[in-house]
């Protein structure tokens, strides 16, 4: 059975204040599932983690049940089975991005749907399973210029923050746009894909965007050092050099981003290696 190692970090709310993590990890005999709950804009509304939390019991009681099943099919009835039995409806529930790792004795499965990554070192080079239509929309005039320019955190951050995410969802769950975890299954079937020989994979990570951050956006390290810098000193050394770096642009200004520090989840998935 592979080895798998856990590191999650809570980051902060949209008022800079300490708060409890939205990402969820659970760990199975026979895969990882990684959610990575959007955080609610306005305190009276269910957060992300909340339906994290949901749905990961879902696929959790699904894959366990049936281990061998077809991956966007289970997302399809866990999503489903959520939105009922809490009337969550399209356009209007709280979301979450899924990423699922699953492996057998033969293949090595993987699923993503939104920005958690899975990122798998094989015998012939490390391969990037991403979904980066969220990050391909339209960003002019939102409140990534504003921080760049000096804006900082506080109030008016959180102003523009809203009329740039009511603008982004606008395109959430449609064609053209982005896909995500909330209250409509047929998401799950837009899901990005791959597999992979079981006896070629020697490794994998499972990444919410509060560590892939460190790749895509600070360019702090490639994916190859990150499988090196978790292997050698466990995934919280990654999640610590992010924070780290976070820490050295308190105000967003060389990296804009929503929240001074995101919330971390990283799971480093050690196969064992087969002659």
């Amino acid at each position: 059975m592979p080895r798998v190692d856990v590191a999650e970090q809570p980051g902060v709310g949209l008022d800079g204040a300490e708060r409890p993590t939205e990402d969820r990890v659970v760990v199975l005999p026979h895969a990882v599932i990684l959610l990575d709950g959007a955080t609610a804009l306005r305190p009276e509304a269910r957060g992300g983690g909340w339906y994290a939390e949901r749905l990961g019991r879902e696929l959790a009681d699904r894959l366990a049940a049936d281990p061998a099943a077809d991956l966007a099919e289970v997302l399809a009835a866990a999503i489903a089975a959520v939105a009922g039995e809490h009337g969550l409806v399209p356009g209007a529930s709280p979301s979450s991005t899924v990423a699922l790792l699953r492996w057998g004795e033969d293949t090595v499965d993987a699923l993503v749907l939104a920005d958690s990554p899975v990122v798998v070192s094989t015998s012939s080079g490390v391969r990037v399973l991403d979904d980066d239509r969220l990050a391909a929309l339209p960003r002019r005039g939102n409140y990534r210029e504003r921080l760049r320019y000096g804006g900082g955190y506080g109030d008016e951050h959180l102003a523009a923050l809203r009329a740039s995410a009511a603008r982004v969802g606008e395109w959430r769950n449609r064609e053209g746009g982005f896909w995500v975890a909330e209250a409509d299954p047929v998401a799950a079937h837009r899901a990005v894909r791959a597999s992979w020989p079981r006896a070629e994979v020697t490794a994998a990570l499972v990444a919410s965007d509060g560590v892939s951050c460190g790749v895509d956006d600070y360019g702090l390290f490639g994916w190859p050092e990150v499988f090196a810098l978790a292997g050698s000193r466990g995934p919280g050394a990654v999640l610590d050099a992010v924070r780290e770096a976070e820490r050295a642009d308190p105000d967003g200004q060389r990296w804009p981003r929503p929240k001074r520090h995101d919330d971390q989840a990283l799971a480093l998935v050690t196969f064992d290696v087969r002659a």
